[in-house]
């Protein structure tokens, strides 16, 4: 015979059960987000809004990697024009160019790079007149 649930008992499942008791040990009291609003609750619908959201997670880009490459050049010579040292300026061309040299030897795929690997000497030179006359 099987047992039925007598009138104005509630009925709590397994399931409805294991979460009652995760919440009684605090389980979900320090999650990231809650009680916060979704943060694309008004924006519209995007039925790919996973794959965006895991490419910006992962630092991923749509761009082809020539692409890519320049805006990581133009990046770098702006980190270049506000370093700290001289040291600083040529660690950073220095390693952006190894990057678009290999990218020379090998094109990426995409558009033309339209790079060469830049003149650290003429970057240093230009980092110090900056430095020089803003004192």
């Amino acid at each position: 015979m099987t047992e039925r649930k007598p009138p104005g008992v509630s009925f709590e499942t397994w399931a409805d059960k294991q979460i009652r008791e995760a919440e009684e040990r605090g389980a979900f009291a320090d999650l990231p987000g809650a009680g916060k609003p979704l943060p694309s609750l008004n924006t519209p619908y995007d039925e790919m809004w996973w794959i965006r959201n895991k490419m910006r997670q992962e630092g991923l880009s749509f761009l082809p990697a020539s692409l890519v490459l320049r805006k990581e050049a133009e990046d770098a010579l702006a980190a270049a024009a506000e370093a700290r040292s001289e040291v600083e300026v040529r660690r950073i061309l220095e390693a952006i160019n190894v990057k678009i040299a290999a990218a020379v030897r090998t094109p990426p795929e995409g558009p033309p790079l339209n790079l060469v690997p830049y003149d650290v000497e003429r970057a240093v030179a230009d980092w110090r007149e900056r430095r020089g006359s803003s004192s």
